[in-house]
């Protein structure tokens, strides 16, 4: 009876935190590349679709602390539910002149909605490492000069925000003059210590977020609650050995393959059967070993690439085992499935480094 009610209270305990948190969009990655590979991932944690026509993205520039409509976009198109939102910087010429490069092709394919085509227009979409990015809800008015805020954006509330508006980051010299500075690993994480981590760099939010971040924060520690990982990533063989080009240099390819999905704790607050089911995968993210822990009997694991491309499997023997995988041979995103001997599947992100 201890038991039962012990559960019952962990469901409606569950339950009421899902209620307060899983409740409004928020930003889930954030991309960072070399040239114009900017792009923005946007995860529904509700049960219902999201129009996002009554959203819109606003970016505060070099230490701004104010934006206005030309810094912003009203977004389009819908989130599904649990699903996400890939929205892309709309530079698309293959003949890209100028600062106006192209983006690169496996970063368009992955887009769900183009934007900001025309600088001069909007230039929302057009970050760095070091400006600030707000989500938010309201519809835009139509003067380019407004700035925005509740007296001009009907409807207006922050929904989430990247960085820390009106903080220009240092860059590695501990400059912050220009545009290339980042936030970095150590605290203040303005200043250019440790390692930049918001430049040149896909940030992907941290599995146990559950909400956005709904006030401009007092600092902006950025592996708090995301991971990083750089613009790019060495192609390898079947054997997971470097390509080489014709010019003799490393294949590069866009690291950006974990854009279209994304893994939250959302997906499974409130119901008994996930308090059992979830595993424990640490570390997370790893720099070879990965272990995985389950409170239940597990058939298998495999590990996944990003296009769904099995990369390696593990029959799991003992219930509830430490199962260690070596994924020394790899780098960049990944899934694991598991496998229950029931039949039941989970699938999990991890980030090899």
């Amino acid at each position: 009876m201890k038991q039962s009610l012990l559960l019952i209270a962990i469901f409606l305990t569950s339950v009421t935190f899902a209620q307060s948190t899983c409740s409004e969009l928020f930003i889930s990655e954030y991309v960072e590349g070399w040239s114009n590979n900017k792009a923005l991932e946007i995860y529904n944690p509700t049960d219902n679709p999201i129009d996002l026509s009554g959203y819109f993205v606003s970016r505060y520039s070099n230490g701004a602390t104010t934006a206005t409509v030309a810094n912003s976009v009203q977004l389009s198109g819908v989130v599904p539910p649990k699903g996400v939102y890939v929205g892309v910087i709309e530079k698309l010429d293959s003949m890209g002149t100028g600062q106006e490069a192209p983006v690169w092709d496996s970063l368009q394919v992955r887009a769900d909605g183009f934007y900001c085509a025309d600088y001069n227009v909007s230039n929302a979409w057009y970050w760095n490492g070091n400006d600030a990015i707000l989500l938010g809800k309201g519809t835009l008015p139509s003067s380019a000069t407004s700035v925005i805020n509740a007296n001009n954006v009907t409807g207006f509330a922050i929904v989430d925000v990247f960085g820390k508006i009106g903080e220009n980051p240092a860059n590695e010299t501990g400059t912050s003059s220009g545009n290339d500075g980042a936030w970095s690993t150590q605290f203040p994480y303005s200043t250019g210590l440790g390692v930049l981590v918001t430049k040149d760099h896909s940030m992907i939010r941290k599995s146990n977020v559950l909400k956005g971040q709904t006030t401009n924060p007092s600092f902006f520690d950025p592996l708090l609650e995301w991971d990083s990982i750089p613009p790019v990533v060495v192609r390898l063989n079947a054997n997971g050995d470097t390509l080489f080009g014709q010019s003799g240099n490393p294949i590069l390819d866009g690291n950006w393959s974990s854009l279209g999905v994304h893994e939250c704790d959302c997906n499974s607050i409130g119901l008994l059967p996930a308090i059992k089911m979830a595993p424990s995968i640490y570390p997370n993210p790893s720099n070879g070993i990965v272990y995985v822990k389950t409170q239940n009997d597990v058939r298998k694991i495999q590990v996944i690439s990003a296009l769904g491309q099995p990369i390696k499997e593990m029959n799991v023997a003992t219930a509830q085992a430490i199962a260690e995988l070596d994924l020394n041979n790899l780098n960049g995103v990944y899934f694991l499935r598991i496998t229950s001997l029931n039949g039941e599947q989970t699938l999990h992100k991890i980030i090899v480094r």
